[in-house]
């Protein structure tokens, strides 16, 4: 049985085998044998279908779960009452403190990753635009993927600068130049605002659950990852707290 690749491994041997497929394709253009390659495309072509496979169902979780959400919310009120009893019937007072933490935690993803990584994509894609960079709202779509997973918009900007410094005129790359810097920064002045706003927990708690849910189990991951290490982190705090606090040394 052949195990699942995470998305982060799967993503690093996409580069390597897109890098490759366009090598060969260069290497027919300037006259060498396309039999040459065949391994090559061979490859590029099965690992796109892989990749096709697991898209959809990652697509198919993805709206599941939001058909799941949207069932859920359309009885509310019968779902928080329901939820409240049974965690209370688990855990005591205790558990409807962690329902109020896991509530809080996935509003707080949705704020500080979803939404800080929706806003510089979608000023970066403004640029583009303007900026007359063919495709660009794909390459918006990407910058938006890598910014949910914590690499930025910079990754997209570099080589679209590099286009535009061959295709296009001195002062339109300045002004790109200028405004992609700009965009950049504003990843790191909103998400220490926005993520773990208002929760007795630390940002860094909750970042980490953030990205090592979605390397694990993609854009679901990044509200299970969350919760899951914020639960653990306060039920952590709460089993030291409940240790002596005077400790006599042997």
């Amino acid at each position: 049985m052949r195990s699942r690749r995470s998305p982060f491994s799967s993503a690093v041997l996409s580069v390597n085998l897109i890098f490759g497929f366009f090598c060969a394709i260069a290497y027919i253009a300037h006259g060498a044998k396309w039999s040459r390659f065949v391994w090559a495309i061979k490859v590029a072509l099965s690992w796109l279908g892989e990749a096709a496979a697991e898209a959809g169902i990652s697509i198919l979780q993805f709206f599941l779960a939001i058909a799941i959400a949207g069932v859920l919310l359309a009885h509310e009120n019968e779902t928080r009452w329901a939820t409240v009893f049974i965690v209370h019937r688990l855990a005591g007072d205790r558990g409807i403190e962690f329902t109020e933490l896991a509530m809080a935690t996935v509003r707080s993803v949705t704020r500080g990753i979803l939404g800080v990584a929706l806003i510089p994509s979608l000023l970066a894609g403004l640029g583009w635009l303007a900026a007359g960079v063919l495709a660009a709202g794909l390459w918006t779509l990407l910058a938006l993927l890598l910014s949910t997973a914590q690499l930025g918009v910079f990754l997209v900007s570099v080589p679209i600068l590099i286009y535009v410094f061959f295709n296009a005129d001195t002062a339109t790359l300045v002004l790109l130049l200028v405004w992609s810097l700009a965009v950049g920064t504003i990843d790191n002045i909103l998400k220490p605002i926005l993520l773990g706003r208002g929760m007795d927990v630390p940002m860094a708690v909750i970042f980490v659950g953030t990205i090592g849910g979605f390397l694990s189990s993609g854009i679901v991951g990044l509200f299970v990852g969350s919760v899951v290490l914020v639960l653990g982190y306060k039920l952590l705090v709460a089993w030291l707290g409940d240790e002596p606090t005077t400790i006599k040394l042997l």
